[in-house]
C-alpha cells in the first residue's frame, strides 16, 4: 500500500500537500512505465474530485497546491498567471553564488526546440559550506544553501537556471554536475536532487485571507541541514 501524502492545509476549497521527490504529479507519456502518481494516491486519501493548481517536476518535493471544484481552480490558475502566487523553494548548489541576484535568461517549453519565452529567477544565498573532500583540481568542494523565487513558472526553470549561471543543483541528474552527485552519493548517502518547493504565499481566491503554505523538510533535507549547521538559516 503506498504512504499517504502528508497534508499541509485543507478548507472547504483548496487542498495542499506535501509531494516527495520521486514521486510523479500526475500521468505522462514521458513515464508510460510508471505507476504511482501524486494525484491517484489523493484519489484513495480523499474521497472528493481534486484539481491541481500548478505542478512539481518528479524529482522536487514539497508543496503541491490543488482545488476542490473546476472554479476555484479557475479562479488559481488566474492567480498563478498574474504572478500573484509567491513561491519560494529552497535549493542547494554547487559553489557560492553572490548574496543575491536574479537570472533573466529565456527558457523553452517541453521541447527543447521549442520557441524560448521569457523567464526570471530571483535568489538568496542563505547559508555556505566547505567539503574537505579533493576533486579535480580543487582540494575542498564549496556548497551553498540557497532561497530561489521564480517569477515566471517555465519547464525546470529554477533547475535550468542555476545550471546556466554553473551553480548546478545538487542532485539534479539531467541539469547538474555528475561529479559533483557523485561525490554526494559516496560521501554523504544523497539519492535525491536538493531542491524543495518550500513555501506558497497568496490570496485565498475565496476570502481574500492571506495564506502562507509551508511544506516541511524530508529527512534528507534535515540531515543536510544539520551536517552543514544550516538549520538556523531557515530562521526566516
Amino acid at each position: 500500500m503506498s504512504a499517504k501524502i502528508p497534508i499541509i492545509y485543507e478548507d472547504a476549497d483548496l487542498l495542499a500537500v506535501n509531494k516527495p521527490a520521486g514521486l510523479l504529479v500526475h500521468r505522462s507519456k514521458i513515464a508510460n512505465d510508471e505507476t504511482d502518481f501524486l494525484l491517484d494516491r489523493l484519489a484513495a486519501q480523499i474521497a472528493m474530485p481534486l484539481y491541481l493548481a500548478h505542478r512539481l517536476d518528479r524529482a522536487t518535493s514539497g508543496v503541491v497546491l490543488l482545488a476542490k471544484s473546476r472554479e476555484v481552480a479557475g479562479e488559481l490558475g488566474r492567480l498563478f498567471m498574474a504572478r500573484e502566487v509567491t513561491k519560494r523553494y529552497l535549493a542547494v548548489v554547487r559553489g557560492w553564488p553572490e548574496p543575491e541576484g536574479d537570472i533573466d535568461y529565456p527558457l523553452p517549453d517541453v521541447r527543447e526546440r521549442s520557441p524560448r519565452k521569457p523567464a526570471l529567477t530571483r535568489w538568496r544565498r542563505l547559508a555556505t559550506a566547505t567539503l574537505p573532500i579533493e576533486m579535480g583540481r580543487y582540494p575542498e568542494q564549496r556548497y551553498a544553501l540557497v532561497e530561489a523565487l521564480p517569477e515566471t513558472g517555465r519547464y525546470r526553470q529554477i533547475r535550468k537556471h542555476f545550471h546556466h549561471v554553473s551553480h548546478h543543483i545538487v542532485g539534479d541528474t539531467s541539469h547538474g554536475r555528475g561529479d559533483h552527485n557523485r561525490l554526494w552519493r559516496m560521501h554523504l548517502g544523497m539519492h535525491r536532487m536538493l531542491l524543495h518547493a518550500w513555501r506558497l504565499e497568496f490570496a485565498h481566491p475565496r476570502s481574500g485571507e492571506r495564506l502562507r503554505l509551508q511544506a516541511p523538510l524530508d529527512a534528507a533535507w534535515q540531515g543536510v541541514l544539520e551536517r552543514f549547521d544550516w538549520t538556523g538559516a531557515l530562521a526566516c
